[in-house]
C-alpha cells in the first residue's frame, strides 16, 4: 500500500548575496516560491556561496499516520521523500550526494519569494528561523539551519535524473515514536560537497507552492495484503 503526506510548510535558503548590488540573501525569505533552489552559485571561476532547501510533513496528516501505526492499521511502514525536478538542472555534473538531515529547531516557512523588491525577510532564512512582521528576529543555534546528527540519510546520483527518491525511514520512525520533535527536513549537497571547486548543480524542485500535480511527498510504503489460507 501507498500513502502520501504533503509538505505542512517548506522553504529554501542562501547564504550568498547579489554580485550586482550587493544585497545579502542571509535574511531573505523564499517561503511562498514554486521552486525549492539546492544549488551552488560560482563567481569568476570560484565557488561563491551554497543555498538549501528546508521541508517539513506535519500537521494533522502527520498525526494519523502516527495513530494508525499505533493502533497496528499500518505495519511495518517504509518512508521516502520525493522531491521533483522543475525546469531542469542546470550545471549539474554527472556524479553528487544530497544529504537529508533532521532539523533541530522550529522555523516559520515565511511570506517571501526571490524577487521581492525591497526584500522580504518574513520567515526563515540562512541566518534566522523566525522573522515575525513587526517583531524580532529567532536566530539559528548555527546558521543555515541547525541539524541532528542522528538518522540522516543520503541519496547518490550518476547520470541520471535529479529527481528525488531517498529513504528517510529511520528519521520518521525517530519522529513517530517521539525519541526528538518533528521539525523537519534539510536538504543539501553532502559534506565538502557543498563547498567544493569541483562538485556543480543549480537544483531545483517543485515546492508545495507549485501549481502543478508535483509538489514534495512524503511517501509511505507497507505491505497490507492477506496471505492466502486454506485449500
Amino acid at each position: 500500500m501507498h500513502h502520501f503526506i504533503f509538505p505542512s510548510q517548506d522553504t529554501w535558503i542562501s547564504s550568498g548575496s547579489s554580485n550586482i548590488d550587493g544585497t545579502s540573501f542571509k535574511d531573505q525569505n523564499f517561503g511562498r516560491d514554486q521552486i525549492l533552489e539546492v544549488k551552488k552559485e560560482f563567481y569568476n571561476s570560484s565557488f561563491d556561496y551554497p543555498t538549501r532547501a528546508l521541508i517539513q510533513f506535519g500537521g494533522t496528516d502527520f498525526t494519523e499516520l502516527s495513530k494508525s501505526i499505533a493502533d497496528g492499521t499500518i505495519t511495518n511502514p517504509k518512508y521516502y521523500l520525493k522531491l521533483f525536478e522543475a525546469e531542469g538542472n542546470a550545471e549539474i555534473q554527472g556524479d553528487y550526494t544530497l544529504a537529508i538531515q533532521p532539523i533541530s529547531q522550529s522555523w516559520t516557512e515565511g511570506t517571501g519569494q526571490f524577487g521581492d523588491r525591497p526584500k522580504n525577510t518574513n520567515g526563515c532564512s540562512w541566518e534566522n528561523r523566525s522573522n515575525p512582521s513587526g517583531g524580532s528576529e529567532v536566530s539559528w543555534a548555527n546558521a543555515g539551519v541547525t541539524v541532528l546528527n542522528v538518522s540522516s540519510s543520503t541519496q547518490t546520483f550518476s547520470n541520471q535524473s535529479a529527481d528525488v527518491e531517498a529513504d528517510v525511514t529511520d528519521m520518521v520512525t525517530m519522529w513517530i515514536n517521539g525519541q526528538e520533535e518533528n521539525y523537519g527536513m534539510l536538504v543539501s549537497f553532502s559534506g565538502s560537497q557543498e563547498t567544493n571547486e569541483t562538485t556543480f548543480g543549480h537544483l531545483k524542485f517543485f515546492s508545495r507552492n507549485t501549481h502543478t500535480i508535483f509538489p514534495p511527498k512524503l511517501e509511505v510504503r507497507w505491505d497490507d495484503h492477506s496471505p492466502c489460507s486454506g485449500s
